[in-house]
C-alpha cells in the first residue's frame, strides 16, 4: 500500500510566532471569515500550508498596503472568483480542443470530402472597398 504524505499542520502559537503576530489576531481573522483553520477533537486550531499563505497575503494587504479587514475580505473573495473563472475557462477551452481534434481526425479519415451546408457550395466575393469622401 502506498504511503500517504502527511501535510504539515501548525498550532496557533507556532503560526503567531512565524508571523510575529498575536494569537488574538489569528482568532480575529477566523472570526471575520478570512481564514478557516481545521480543528482537532479537542477544538485546537490547526493551520495548513494554504492557511499560512492566506495569512501572509492578509498581512501584506493590511500592513504594506493599508487595506482594512473589510477590504481584505472583498479582495480574497474576488481572487476566489477569478480562480473559479480561470478553472471554468480552462475546462471550456479543453472541451473545444477535444471537439476540434475529433473533427480534424474525422476529416483526415475521409479525404476528398468537402462539407456542404444546406444551401450547397457558394462563392464568396471579396468585400467591396468604400471610397472615403
Amino acid at each position: 500500500m502506498p504511503r500517504r504524505k502527511k501535510k504539515a499542520l501548525y498550532m496557533i502559537s507556532v503560526v503567531s510566532e512565524m508571523f510575529n503576530i498575536h494569537p488574538q489576531t489569528l482568532r480575529t481573522y477566523e472570526r471575520e471569515g478570512l481564514i478557516r483553520p481545521s480543528r482537532t477533537e479537542g477544538n485546537t486550531r490547526l493551520y495548513s500550508q494554504d492557511d499560512l499563505e492566506r495569512i501572509e497575503l492578509i498581512l501584506r494587504l493590511t500592513n504594506e498596503l493599508g487595506v482594512n479587514l473589510a477590504g481584505v475580505e472583498v479582495i480574497l473573495n474576488m481572487r476566489e472568483q477569478m480562480e473559479q473563472m480561470r478553472l471554468e475557462t480552462t475546462e471550456a477551452f479543453e472541451a473545444v480542443l477535444r471537439v476540434v481534434g475529433e473533427e480534424v481526425l474525422h476529416r483526415r479519415q475521409s479525404p476528398g470530402l468537402i462539407p456542404v451546408g444546406r444551401r450547397g457550395l457558394s462563392r464568396r466575393s471579396p468585400p467591396q472597398r468604400r471610397e472615403s469622401p
